[in-house]
């Protein structure tokens, strides 16, 4: 049973920054990559970000290019999500999504993450 702990999110004002965490259960090598979807109300699920476990190469949705970094510590099983310059368009449950080796995607409880002043 694959166990996901998210953290991180909150309310923060226009302009501010937070880190969301992912820690994965086992070895985060069990995963071929991590990305972090966010869904606001009634909007469809979209993709944030995603890193490739082995290599740590990444992508970004255009909206929050320049803006958030996704990482590792593979030392940790974590991968953290750097939010920076948020704004109002980033208000949001943010979920974290393992895929293991086989294809598998996961799913952690989710994050909220509201940007307000």
């Amino acid at each position: 049973q694959v166990q996901l702990v998210e953290s991180g999110g909150g309310l923060v004002q226009p302009g501010g920054s937070l880190r969301l965490s992912c820690v994965v259960s086992g070895s985060i090598f069990s995963y071929s990559s991590v990305g972090w979807y966010r869904q606001d109300r009634a909007k469809e699920r979209e993709l944030v970000a995603r890193i490739i476990i082995r290599g740590g190469s990444a992508n970004y949705a255009d909206s929050v290019k320049g803006r958030f970094t996704i990482s590792r510590d593979n030392a940790k099983n974590t991968v953290y999500l750097q939010m920076n310059s948020l704004n109002s368009e980033d208000t949001a449950v943010y979920y974290c999504n393992p895929v293991g080796l086989l294809g598998k995607p996961f799913w952690g409880q989710g994050t909220q993450v509201t940007v307000s002043s």
